[in-house]
């Protein structure tokens, strides 16, 4: 079988983390398939290569927009052609419902090939105030429309997203939407195997600073948690434009001392720092699945923070929800549980056997596998 997966952006090498959880489904694809990867803007290069097993293309479309990105899609459009005609593509599977999800669809249309697009992002949502999400701006509403329109068959990785999906979807079968999430690499995030009873305790969130992930939130939960007598150190795994905003804001509230700003760190070296830590908090305004979450459990973590993404799924055996943007009840729930260690440490391994049987990334792959060949089925 011979799947192309048309993708924003891959790996340019080993060393390039590019979206991990991509790289780490097509290394587990391409034991099975023929896959070739379409990479629309990343990496920053026109080039062909080898990596993990499957043949990658990158068109190197950078961050054009407007007419330099109608000649984008006229040369993947045309690839996408080509590499058929050279060899047959069974399924074409695309990561994220609008420009990649957009372009497979209409390939799909034009060429007579089957088509998945996997919501993977902020399509379907958006917030004014922060200037967040797809709906914001018409173009992508309808490149949206196109994907979801076009497909045979939308995934979504948590049952919030697959949720507002139908409601995209309306009459059509039930069974062209599909609750497929993207796995976690067992074997590189798992619990401390030998865990020294001497950490102190400490909150960790791995994500981009940016107004979707509200890590204003977690600070301010931090200041509440000092207020109340149970000071912990807060680690920020991530880069973005509001470092300097949250610098600040840490200084005004006045736990400075308490939040180490890690930036980007190599994704292989993530899992050590989830080890290192007590809860793992999310406080984002959205997540389509949430694959730190996700990691975080994995590694033996309850999670706790906002209702969004696969935390609610995971609640209240792996981890816990509070309302959004109410910094006073995440420090409560935050405060709980370091008073709690039986509550805590058994959170945790739940969250890391319910990981294992329903978010790991074997079974994961497996799943897509399974639609591609009901897709190949189908023709």
């Amino acid at each position: 079988m011979r799947v192309g997966l048309i993708v924003p952006g891959f790996s340019a090498d080993a060393e390039d983390w590019c979206i991990p959880a991509l790289r780490g489904l097509v290394q587990q694809l391409a034991t099975r398939v023929d896959a070739h990867v379409v990479a629309l803007r990343y990496p920053y290069r026109s080039s062909r290569y080898e990596l993990f097993g499957a043949q990658v293309t990158a068109l190197g479309g950078g961050l054009r927009t407007s007419l330099a990105s109608l000649g984008l899609w006229q040369r993947a459009l045309a690839l996408v052609a080509t590499e058929h005609r050279r060899r047959r593509f069974d399924v074409l599977h695309a990561f994220w419902g609008n420009e990649t999800g957009a372009l497979a669809a209409l390939a799909g249309r034009l060429l007579g090939i089957p088509t998945l697009v996997s919501l993977a992002g902020g399509e379907l949502v958006g917030f004014p105030d922060i200037r967040y999400g797809g709906q914001l701006a018409a173009t992508e509403r309808v490149k949206v429309r196109l994907a979801l329109g076009l497909a045979d068959i939308v995934t979504a990785g948590s049952c919030g997203l697959l949720e507002r999906a139908r409601r995209w979807l309306g009459s059509r079968p039930a069974e062209r939407i599909q609750h497929v999430p993207l796995g976690v690499d067992l074997g590189r995030f798992y619990p401390d195997r030998s865990p020294s009873p001497d950490l102190p305790p400490c909150l960790v969130q791995v994500a981009s600073l940016l107004r979707v992930k509200d890590q204003a939130l977690l600070l301010r939960a931090a200041a509440h948690l000092r207020a109340a007598g149970r000071a912990c150190p807060v680690e920020l795994v991530g880069e973005g434009p509001l470092e300097a905003t949250l610098r600040a804001l840490a200084d005004a509230l006045d736990i400075t001392s308490l939040v180490r700003f890690r930036g980007a760190i190599p994704h292989d070296r993530v899992p050590a720092v989830y080890r290192r830590a007590t809860v793992y908090v999310q406080t984002s305004r959205h997540e389509a699945q949430g694959m730190a979450v996700l990691e975080a459990a994995a590694c033996g973590l309850p999670v706790v923070g906002t209702p969004v993404g696969v935390l609610p799924e995971l609640a209240p055996s792996c981890g816990a929800t509070v309302p959004p943007n109410d910094p006073g009840a995440l420090a409560t729930t935050i405060s709980d549980l370091l008073a709690d260690s039986s509550r805590r440490i058994a959170m945790g391994r739940a969250a890391r056997v319910r990981v294992e049987a329903d978010f790991n990334l074997v079974h994961s792959s497996e799943r897509f596998l399974e639609l591609y060949t009901a897709l190949e089925h189908r023709t």
